[in-house]
């Protein structure tokens, strides 16, 4: 796998990501490492907030608050069954953040390497974001499991009638697609738009497009903000979403 790469105008937009043969397997370096980079990121910013917990909250702890009850907010709207709800509380404040720092990540730093990239948004790569959702898809068929037992939840495929089995089954596929694929498009649309700006746009006529190029950029980079915070809020929504699908008689 060699990362994306977009056409335009018979010149290739966007970088080949690393990627290291071991043992017959190919890893991806690129994700690997960002993915890392934002793990990192998010352990030293909440342990940062989380440093003095009080029973009088300073802004930090409040500002740690206010996020995981934002998340819990969206478990509480789209989970019905209060003890699915009280498992899923730290995975949509862990899925949120990671989203979010991911999304944003390849718009503040890039690292590149000759004609490879280092660092760029994970979820800039349909690898990542089909992980992610299958994580999901898999937790939803943990709790309906655990719920209705194995019978019971294969049952539920074939109600309210069973001539709707195959639909229920094309459906596990279409939820899959669309939760991982609508992330991806997002991100990686914001990354090739950023660098069609960047490296295509501010070269192609000297100083003018240099100076046009500036404030074209600053606008596309709040626009990408907003739309990674946007699809870190709808990802985390649709996991709860399909969860509480299985979890629920039809």
């Amino acid at each position: 796998m060699h990362g994306n790469k977009h056409w335009k105008g018979g010149h290739e937009v966007g970088e080949k990501s690393i990627v290291v043969n071991f043992l017959g397997l190919n890893f991806n370096i690129t994700n690997c490492f960002s993915g890392t980079l934002v793990a990192i990121a998010i352990f030293g910013l909440v342990y940062w907030l989380s440093g003095k917990v009080c029973l009088k909250p300073g802004k930090k702890q409040n500002f740690l608050e206010a996020i995981i009850d934002f998340t819990n907010g969206i478990v509480k709207n789209n989970v019905s069954d209060s003890e699915v709800q009280s498992n899923l509380s730290l995975y949509a404040f862990t899925l949120f953040l990671f989203i979010f720092f991911m999304n944003q990540l390849g718009l503040f730093l890039e690292v590149k390497i000759n004609d490879q990239i280092l660092v760029k948004s994970p979820t800039a790569s349909p690898l990542i974001t089909m992980t992610m959702a299958m994580m999901t898809l898999l937790l939803s068929y943990h709790f309906g499991i655990k719920k209705f037992g194995a019978k019971g939840f294969i049952a539920n495929y074939a109600k309210p009638v069973g001539f709707l089995l195959p639909i229920n089954v094309i459906e596990e596929f279409t939820n899959f697609l669309t939760l991982s694929l609508r992330l991806y498009g997002n991100i990686y649309a914001g990354e090739v738009l950023l660098n069609l700006i960047g490296e295509h746009l501010a070269k192609s006529a000297g100083w003018a497009t240099i100076f046009a190029s500036v404030p074209l950029t600053m606008i596309w980079q709040g626009f990408s903000i907003f739309i990674g915070s946007i699809q870190a809020y709808v990802f985390v929504t649709l996991s709860m979403v399909y969860i509480n699908k299985k979890v629920m008689e039809e």
